[in-house]
This record gives C-alpha cells, structure tokens and sequence, in this order.
C-alpha cells in the first residue's frame, strides 16, 4: 500500500516539473529553447503549378470529306507500322542478309559476327544499291507533296513506280513465278509491266529474291563442303574420330576465306547480281 502511495506522489510530482514547459510551448516563446517560430501559411508569392487539361473528343463525319480523311489517315498509320516489312520484302535487303547468313554458316562460325552486325552490313548495302531508286521516290513523290504540288494518291502512284520497276528488273530473266501469280489469281498473261498488279508483284519478287539467294548459297558452301569432307577424311585415316572435324576445319576455311579476299568477291558479286 505504501509502495503505490510513493507511485502516485511521484507521478504527481513529474507533471508538476513538465507543466512549466507545456505553458511554454503554448505560449508565444519558442520552445524548444533557440528554435525558430514557424507558421503553416503559404505565402502569396508562391503561385500554384499549372497544368494543363486533357481532353478527347469523337464525333461523327458530317460528309464524304470528313471520311475520306480519316481512312487516309488510317492508311498512313498502317504504311508507317509496315515500313519495316517493306523495306525488308521489297528492296534487295533479303537477298544480302540470307546470303551473309550463309557465309556465316558455311564458315562454321556461331557469334562472329554478330546477327545484328550481319543485319547492319546488309542495311548499308541495301541503302548504296537502292539509292537511284530512293532518289527518283524522294524526286517525283515525296518533295512534291511536301510542297503541296501533288495530292497522297499521285504521290502514292509516283513512289510506286520506281519500285515496281526495280523489282520487274530482277525478274526480267524469269518470270515464272510472276505467271503462276497469274494464273493463281485467274488473270490473263501480261504483255508487259504496266499489266502486272502490285499485288501479283510483290509475292513474285520475295519469291524470286529467295530463290537467288538460297542459290548463292548453296554455290558458296561447296569449297568449304569440301574441306570438311577432306579434314574428316584425314581424321578418320589417323583414327581420331573423336574428334570434331568442325574445330580442325574452321581454321583452314578462314585461311582460305581470307587469302581470296571473300568479303570483297562476295560483296562485288552480290552488287553485280542486283546492279544491271
């Protein structure tokens, strides 16, 4: 009983001792002892950020014009998303890439170089090749509807004939598959390029454009075929047949990739089969 007693009047005799400093802190002196007094207003020199509205609006077309637009609008979005494609499908980029990734195989060589390098080498190529084409699309259809001269469907009709006439070129030995197109398509045979529709075109080129490159391959994996068969050879006479003949092999095609200066032969006649 004693002991709770002497609690309580401690207890009491601590609030006491803190009440002096509660006063004070209430009161306009600072507290802590040499804190600066402080206030919860914002000055008015402070303005508010501005930011700005968002909004979206859709509405019906009122007339034709209206309609027309937004599927012309429609169209460029998809030409823009399906450029890749294109400047992959319908230039010589599927030829050069296919044929450097030959090489590469043919070399037996797994990450030297690199895929993207490859696709890189192949871009650049592409661009040397196919720049008096680019320059009669800059020329004839972009520069003048950009200048206002020349509505999106005559511009659309000049940046297509370029193309079209570069692709009827590398076909102009063989055109096969124009004709099966054709005839998938139950049209009557052309009597020239200007009778061909861009439809029947393009999977006519892709497809000769495959046919060439895988040709261009084969043709560059016979020599290095042939060292493979011969280091196998000599492997299997000296009666190591445990190991690979790929690792001995890959030396002796590089020696002879590089003394026959391949990257130049191969580039010179890649340029040569599609520069007529």
């Amino acid at each position: 009983m004693k002991s709770r007693i002497l609690k309580i009047v401690f207890i009491m005799l601590i609030f006491s001792s803190m009440s002096p400093l509660f006063a004070q802190s209430t009161g306009n002196q600072n507290f802590p002892q040499g804190s600066s007094q402080g206030t919860t207003q914002m000055s008015g020199n402070v303005t508010q950020p501005l930011i700005p509205n968002v909004s979206v609006e859709i509405t019906q077309p009122q007339d034709g014009k209206e309609v027309a637009f937004s599927v012309r609008l429609l169209l460029i979005l998809t030409v823009l998303t399906l450029a890749p494609s294109i400047l992959i499908l319908l230039t010589c980029f599927l030829r050069f890439s296919i044929v450097l990734d030959f090489i590469k195989r043919a070399l037996s060589l797994q990450q030297v170089p690199p895929t993207a390098v490859l696709n890189g080498i192949a871009f650049f190529m592409t661009l040397f090749a196919m720049w008096p084409t680019f320059t009669k699309i800059y020329d004839n259809a972009y520069k003048p509807l950009s200048d206002g001269q020349i509505s999106i469907e005559e511009a659309y009709t000049e940046a297509e004939a370029p193309l079209r006439m570069f692709m009827y070129t590398q076909m102009s030995d063989d055109t096969s598959y124009i004709t099966m197109f054709m005839n998938m398509a139950k049209l009557p045979k052309p009597a020239n390029l200007s009778e061909v529709p861009t439809y029947v075109l393009i999977p006519a080129y892709i497809l000769h454009e495959l046919t060439v490159a895988f040709k261009i391959g084969v043709l560059l994996y016979i020599p290095f075929i042939i060292i493979d068969m011969v280091v196998a050879s000599v492997l299997m006479a000296m009666g190591m047949m445990m190991l690979p003949p790929v690792q001995i092999s890959m030396p002796f095609k590089l020696i002879l990739f590089v003394l026959v200066d391949g990257w130049g032969l191969l580039t010179q006649q890649l340029f040569t089969s599609v520069i007529k």
